[in-house]
């Protein structure tokens, strides 16, 4: 007897037999990152400080998740910025990149492999562009993006006539063709950056790094900034001092020799004002960059993140530079807004700044580098309340090294065979104030934070010894 097919039967078996229509896939993000120089990490209105004005900082960190604990890993050399951008980069640690990216030629050190997160992007189908600074080569450079306008290759530079390079596809950048910037530092990048998202081609994703030099010195902002702000008005950090109470290693670097000593209190204030002068100056291009990403229609899809490369003492502690281990020099500013991002949200995580590399390469769906050694922060994306690391490690040359905790830092120094130490009670004393060191009561505490400095320089890839007499082996 002949089986009569129903309608359901035979849809369904229309379809088992029927080519299926495979299902586009799902679309990448697009990546705007913000990058700016020597910015402090309270230098954010929206974070808590009410002196200086960053309304576009403030939007994005409306429209994002601020990560308050945020911590470069210090320095081998005093231009701190180097080592900083090549742990972003790679996602590797101070040591690791100091061997293979800083001094690629240090014979001491073993050659390391790594992949640059725009370098993996590239691979994977993003259109890669930059502008800006950037300081760890032009070869590394032309690796890791695939075009780029208004490269500075660099530490710093008059920010009225920077000199600047359009990428060249050989790697080469010869000095003849290089051309003198006709607006200030960062209007130039953020016109680069602007042209790049008018013009690009739309059939690919994107990586848009945009790298400013300021709020680096030389001070110059254009003076309707400076109008913002009268030094006299400028309130005195808790930890101001006239002069370090004692030799950090680094008393004559350049950044400590650009005001005698000691420190007065109105030059202080001078000082200050002339820095967030600067940051208002940035924040008015940052907005430029948002406004345009707004209206090409990609918002919707696209990652905007904002950080810098370390912060700067700016009289803090008696000191001007970068060339330390306090907060104000190690701890730096971030946010990240963009799809499914907790908005206005924060999060208290630990995290070193090269942790967005792999952070990244996660949100863009793309494998992390096996050479990372960063951490992703994706956990704390999808929940700003998750915790990050139990410490962070930092070190300065071969004279400083410390530890943080949630709660506690420990800096050790070493200088011409002279041990100080420094112990802070970050709850009580976020200004790092007040030594410890000397109080008996805290010498377990000491070894303790000691053995955790130790063993994690050590997976860092430090050779330090820190009981040894002399730190420079």
């Amino acid at each position: 007897m002949r089986r009569t097919m129903s309608r359901r039967d035979f849809l369904s078996t229309v379809g088992a037999a029927a080519p299926l229509v495979a299902a586009p896939p799902e679309k990448r993000p697009n990546f705007v990152f913000i990058f700016t120089d020597d910015q402090r990490f309270d230098t954010i209105r929206a974070l808590g400080n009410r002196e200086v004005h960053t309304p576009n900082m403030d939007r994005l960190v409306k429209q994002g998740l601020a990560f308050t604990h945020v911590f470069t890993m210090g320095g081998t050399i005093p231009a701190i910025c180097a080592p900083s951008r090549a742990q972003l980069m790679t996602g590797q640690t101070l040591f690791h990149v100091h061997r293979s990216i800083i001094q690629p030629g240090d014979a001491a050190g073993s050659q390391r492999p790594f992949t640059l997160f725009p370098e993996a992007l590239h691979q994977a189908g993003y259109a890669t562009f930059a502008t800006g600074k950037w300081h760890n080569g032009p070869a590394l450079f032309n690796r890791a993006f695939r075009d780029g306008a208004a490269i500075f290759f660099g530490g710093m530079s008059d920010h009225d006539k920077v000199r600047v390079f359009d990428y060249d596809p050989s790697g080469r950048y010869l000095k003849e063709n290089a051309r003198t910037g006709n607006a200030f530092s960062s209007e130039l990048f953020t016109n680069a950056a602007l042209q790049f998202l008018k013009n690009r081609k739309k059939d690919k994703p994107f990586l848009l790094y945009i790298a400013y030099t300021s709020p680096h010195d030389p001070r110059m902002a254009p003076q309707r900034y400076r109008d913002l702000y009268q030094a006299r008005n400028i309130r005195l950090p808790a930890n101001y001092l006239p002069q370090h109470p004692f030799d950090n290693g680094e008393m004559k670097v350049r950044d400590e020799l650009l005001a005698p000593f000691p420190r007065t209190p109105e030059e202080v204030q001078e000082h200050i004002a002339s820095y967030y002068a600067m940051i208002s100056e940035v924040d008015a291009q940052i907005g430029r960059v948002l406004d345009e990403v707004e209206r090409s229609g990609e918002a919707g899809n696209t990652y905007i993140i904002f950080a810098s490369d370390n912060g700067l003492a700016v009289r803090r502690h008696g000191l001007l530079g970068k060339q330390n281990l306090y907060d104000h020099s190690v701890r730096v500013p971030m946010v990240i807004a963009g799809p499914g991002i907790p908005k206005g949200r924060r999060s208290h995580a630990l995290c070193h700044l090269m942790d967005l590399c792999p952070t990244i390469c996660d949100l863009a769906r793309v494998p992390i580098p096996d050479t990372v050694e960063a951490r992703s922060l994706k956990p704390q994306l999808n929940n700003p309340n998750a915790p990050g690391r139990d410490a962070v490690i930092f070190a300065y040359r071969h004279f400083q090294r410390g530890v943080r905790t949630d709660r506690y830092k420990l800096i050790l120094y070493n200088v011409k065979g002279v041990k100080t130490a420094q112990l802070f009670d970050l709850q009580k004393d976020p200004d790092e104030r007040h030594n410890l060191a000397g109080d008996p009561g805290q010498a377990a505490r000491i070894r303790e934070l000691k053995a955790l400095l130790q063993q994690r320089l050590r997976e860092a890839g430090d050779r330090t010894d820190l009981d040894a007499s002399d730190w420079t082996v």
